[in-house]
C-alpha cells in the first residue's frame, strides 16, 4: 500500500485510496465502521489499511456499502463469512449485491467509449482488478433503523438513487462528513474534469435521478465530501452539488 493511500480527514475518519475506488474507515477506539470495501483485487490493501491504523479485520462492526459494484464490495463477502461482518445497503440495494441483476455498465457501453481519453486503460485496469468477476454479497441487510446507525461515527444512510437504485450516502453529521459513493465524485480515469462531479452517463442506471440525488447531498450540512472515486473535497457539499450539475 502507498504511504499516501491513507488520509487523515479527521481524527476518527480515514479516506483510502485504493485502485481507482475509495473506501472509508471510520474508527471508534478499538472499533470502527467500514464503507465500501474497493475492487476485489483491493481485498488486501483493505486489510492492510485496517492495520496501518491499528484495527484488526474482526473489529469492523459493520461493512455500509454505497451501492453494490463490483469495485465497491470486493471484500464484503471475505469480511462477512471470515469474521461475521454484517453488510449493511438501502433496500433497493439488497437485490441488486445478491445478483439477482446487475446494474451496472455493459461491455459494449465501453467498447462504444474505448476511444476517449482514459477509457480503455480504466476498462484494462478494471478487468485485471476482479471488475467483471461473479461477485456477489449472499447475505446483504438492509438498514435496520430509519436515521443514525448504531455504529462508530452514528453514520445517517441517505438514499441518493440514479448511479444504481438503492445508491446511498453516508451523513456523519458531528463531523460535517458525508460519504457520496458515487453520487458525486471527485475525478475519475475516465473524465478529464478535476473536483466535484458526475462520473460519465454511461455508468449510470437514471441519468436524471443522479441530478436529483445531487439536491440531497446539497441540502446537507457538512463542508467535507469523501467520493468514491477521486480525492477529499473540502468546502460546502452545497456548492459542491451545485459545480457537479454545472458539469453535467
Amino acid at each position: 500500500m502507498r504511504d499516501d493511500a491513507v488520509v487523515r480527514v479527521d481524527d476518527t475518519v480515514h479516506l483510502v485510496s485504493g485502485s481507482h475506488t475509495n473506501w472509508v474507515i471510520v474508527r471508534d477506539g478499538d472499533t470502527c465502521t467500514l464503507i465500501d470495501t474497493g475492487y476485489p483485487g483491493d481485498r488486501e490493501a483493505v486489510l492492510a489499511s485496517l492495520a496501518r491504523l491499528g484495527l484488526a479485520p474482526e473489529s469492523v462492526a459493520a461493512v455500509l456499502v454505497t451501492h453494490a459494484h463490483n469495485d465497491h464490495i470486493g471484500a464484503a463477502e471475505h469480511l462477512r463469512v471470515t469474521y461475521g461482518t454484517p453488510v449493511l445497503m438501502h433496500e433497493a440495494e439488497v437485490p441488486h449485491a445478491r445478483r439477482e441483476f446487475l446494474d451496472q455498465v455493459s461491455v459494449g457501453q465501453v467498447l462504444a467509449r474505448a476511444w476517449r481519453p482514459g477509457v480503455l486503460p480504466w476498462a484494462l485496469h478494471a478487468i485485471r482488478s476482479g471488475g467483471t468477476a461473479p461477485l456477489r454479497v449472499d447475505e446483504p441487510r438492509p438498514f435496520p433503523v430509519e436515521g443514525a446507525l448504531d455504529l462508530p461515527g452514528r453514520p445517517v444512510p441517505l438514499h441518493t438513487p440514479g448511479h444504481t437504485k438503492g445508491h446511498a450516502a453516508y451523513h456523519l453529521p458531528a463531523l460535517g462528513i458525508v460519504i457520496t459513493g458515487d453520487a458525486l465524485v471527485t475525478g475519475h480515469p475516465t473524465s478529464r474534469a478535476a473536483g466535484p462531479q458526475l462520473l460519465p452517463g454511461m455508468f449510470h442506471a437514471d441519468r436524471a435521478r443522479a441530478l436529483g440525488s445531487l439536491d440531497v447531498l446539497g441540502a446537507l450540512d457538512a463542508d467535507v465530501v469523501l467520493p468514491g472515486h477521486g480525492p477529499v473535497h473540502r468546502g460546502p457539499v452545497g456548492a459542491a452539488a451545485d459545480r457537479a450539475r454545472e458539469r453535467a
